[in-house]
C-alpha cells in the first residue's frame, strides 16, 4: 500500500472529535508513509505457473486486486497468496492449477477494471479471486466509489460467466505500526468498506470471504509471524493462513464443495455458487 495516508473521510466514516486532531495525524500518517514498505521494495515475486502440474487437467486461477493478491511480502514466489492459494487448489481439488496474478502493488478499487483489459486475449479463467480495498482506505477514496468499481469488475467477469471469490477488506484497525488515533480510523474505514464490498460482492452473485474476521485475529495475536518486515504486510505464513480462510469459498464457488476436507465447511457457506447471495455475514470461508 503506497501513497497519502487518510486523515478524515474514508467513505462516510464520522470521525467527530478526532477531526480537531487532524495535525497529529497527519504527523502519524508522514510517519509511517516512512517505514512502511520500504523493506519490501515496490514488486512482488512473480508465482504465475502451473502448480502441481503433474495433476494435469489445471484448473485457470486468476488474482487480481492490491499488494496483497499480489503477495508483496513474501519471502519466495511459493510463499505469495496466488501460490498459497493454488496449492491448497491443487491438493484439494487434484487437478494442476494454472496461477494468473493481474494484481498490482498499491493498486485501488479503481484499477481493477485496467487489470481485467489486460488480460490476454480470450483468456477465461475458471474462477477469480479479488482482494483490494486497503488502498481506497488509505487514499481517502469514498465507499460508493469503490463500491461502483468493485460492482463494474464483477459485472464484467460475470458477463464471462466466471465465477468470483472476494476477499474483503482487511481491518487495518490490527495494524500494530499505525499509533493511535489513526489505528482506530484505519479500523473504523476499513470496516465499513468492508461492508460495503460484501453487499455488492453478493448482489453480483459472489462469494464474499471476511479476511477481518477469519484471519485478522490472528495478525493481532501472532504478529511477528504473521506479518512480514515492515510490519504492514502479510508474511508467508500471514499468505498461507488468508489462502486457507478463502479455499472453501473457492471450491464453492468451482461447485466442488463436496471436496472439502472434513471439519472445513464453514458455518452458513452455500454447497454451491448458486446459493452465493444469501451467504451469512459470519461466513469465513
Amino acid at each position: 500500500m503506497r501513497g497519502r495516508w487518510f486523515v478524515g473521510g474514508g467513505g462516510a466514516v464520522v470521525l467527530g472529535g478526532l477531526l480537531a486532531g487532524r495535525g497529529v495525524l497527519l504527523r502519524q500518517a508522514s510517519a509511517v508513509r516512512a517505514v512502511v514498505g520500504k523493506p519490501l521494495g515496490e514488486d512482488a515475486h512473480r508465482a504465475d505457473r502451473v502448480w502441481k502440474r503433474s495433476y494435469g487437467d489445471p484448473l485457470d486461477l486468476l488474482v487480481l486486486g492490491d499488494s496483497i493478491a499480489a503477495g508483496l511480502g513474501a519471502d519466495s514466489p511459493g510463499g505469495t497468496f496466488g501460490a498459497q492459494l493454488a496449492k491448497r487448489l491443487a491438493k484439494v481439488s487434484d487437478r494442476a492449477v494454472r496461477l494468473h496474478t493481474a494484481a498490482v502493488v498499491g493498486a485501488e478499487s479503481s484499477m481493477l477494471r485496467a487489470q481485467l483489459a489486460g488480460l490476454p486475449g480470450g483468456y477465461r479463467p475458471d474462477v477469480a479471486v479479488v482482494v483490494v480495498g486497503g488502498n481506497d482506505v488509505t487514499h481517502r477514496v469514498r465507499v460508493g466509489e469503490s463500491r461502483r468499481h468493485l460492482a463494474e469488475a464483477l459485472e464484467t467477469l460475470g458477463a464471462l460467466g466466471v465465477p468470483v471469490v472476494v476477499g474483503t477488506c482487511p481491518d487495518l484497525g490490527a495494524l500494530g505500526v499505525l499509533p493511535q488515533p489513526l489505528r482506530t480510523l484505519a479500523r473504523v474505514a476499513s470496516r465499513q468498506l468492508a461492508a460495503a464490498q460484501r453487499e455488492v460482492a453478493l448482489e453480483h452473485g459472489a462469494l464474499a470471504v471476511s479476511l477481518a474476521d477469519v484471519v485478522g485475529p490472528f495478525f493481532v495475536t501472532r504478529p511477528d509471524e504473521m506479518f512480514a518486515v515492515d510490519r504492514f504486510h502479510p508474511s508467508s505464513a500471514g499468505y498461507k493462513r488468508t489462502a486457507k480462510a478463502v479455499l472453501p469459498s473457492l471450491l464453492v464457488a468451482l461447485d466442488l464443495a463436496d471436496h472439502l476436507p472434513h471439519g472445513h465447511h464453514a458455518p452458513g457457506l452455500p454447497s454451491s455458487r448458486r446459493d452465493a447471495g444469501h451467504v451469512p455475514p459470519a461466513t469465513a470461508g
